[in-house]
């Protein structure tokens, strides 16, 4: 299966450098207990099969755009770079603002950048990956010098409480990441990789409202408004992926797991994590989680996660870490960069 992928970023006159991270949460905290009035679940239930024991949840006036204004406001701050200087700005997410004008506009006004690029990018869960993609090939290729990168998702909008299988996984929040051309041979994206296979559209799916099911038109069942998951499906051919995916990246680098400093995963299910962990027989240290406090937030997750880990001193200069996702279209995606 062809796939994009470029494995000579080592050999790019220019490297995209993560100079700065931000992320921002709603401050309404779904909890596990919270959920058990709504569904027949319980707290036990909940963490036995998902590991997730909270998610955050966005107030009436808290839009895609708004959590996604914090957080690029915060990660602008953290590469003491003034959103001017912005080149691009790649807003990856499956609840956008609104139809169009994108969400990426929105935030362009927000944070004053004006002039620069801006676009969304649908990729499901695997939007940050993608994102960071296109911003290193980007820059690598010398047409752009600073690159801002989110992950947002306002997911509580699209979630059924009434189906116990899908509103126990999913929250809100945003995360921005700011990529910087540097002539490097040290630090910077080394490594990117994205795929997809359109045939497992079902697995994870939200069927309204598109061409397919436009507005205005009754829909055969009025749930389809709604996240719908596959559980099982899910679990079986995102872990298979996620190996794949970061066995490879280490094959073309030339490296081992015990050379990477980190595995920042998408936070879909802390079982998938686990049996990550296994597979590649690496150190559970070494894989990041964070789905206990937030649970899935789809394109965010990465983004979030990334910027806990630089905060709280996880990854340090010199680090070797890898991103790796997986999620609805069916999409994948992995980057490695050096910190």
């Amino acid at each position: 299966m062809a796939n994009f992928k470029n494995g000579q970023l080592l050999n790019s006159k220019y490297r995209a450098v993560l100079t700065g991270t931000g992320s921002f949460l709603p401050e309404k905290v779904l909890s596990n207990l919270d959920l058990e009035k709504l569904v027949d679940t319980s707290d036990e239930w909940i963490q036995t099969r998902t590991g997730i024991k909270n998610r955050r949840i966005a107030d009436d006036d808290q839009t895609t755009a708004t959590l996604a204004i914090e957080a690029s406001k915060r990660a602008l701050e953290a590469a003491n770079i003034d959103a001017a200087d912005l080149d691009m700005i790649i807003c990856a997410t499956i609840t956008p603002e609104m139809t169009f004008p994108s969400t990426a506009c929105f935030v362009q006004e927000g944070i004053g950048a004006i002039g620069c690029c801006a676009f969304d990018l649908q990729a499901a869960c695997s939007g940050f990956t993608y994102g960071i993609s296109v911003a290193t090939s980007m820059i690598s290729s010398g047409m752009a010098k600073n690159i801002l990168v989110i992950g947002v998702e306002t997911l509580s909008r699209i979630t059924s409480y009434q189906d116990r299988g899908s509103c126990i996984l999913f929250g809100d929040g945003a995360g921005a990441a700011v990529f910087t051309a540097e002539e490097t041979t040290e630090n910077g994206v080394v490594y990117c990789d994205c795929g997809a296979d359109g045939s497992g559209a079902e697995t994870l799916i939200c069927r309204a409202y598109g061409s397919r099911h436009p507005v205005g038109k009754e829909l055969p069942n009025p749930d389809m408004i709604y996240m719908e998951i596959n559980g099982r499906e899910t679990y079986n051919v995102a872990t298979r992926q996620i190996v794949k995916s970061v066995k490879e990246a280490l094959k073309t680098l030339n490296v081992t797991i015990d050379d990477v400093d980190l595995v920042i995963p998408h936070q879909m299910n802390a079982r998938i994590m686990e049996a990550v962990v296994k597979r590649l027989k690496m150190p559970e240290e070494k894989m990041f989680s964070n789905i206990a406090n937030y649970g899935n937030t789809s394109a965010a997750s990465i983004a979030i996660a990334l910027d806990e880990a630089v905060r709280q001193g996880d990854i340090e200069k010199g680090d070797l870490v890898v991103l790796v996702a997986f999620g609805g279209g069916l999409t994948w995606g992995v980057n490695a960069f050096r910190y």
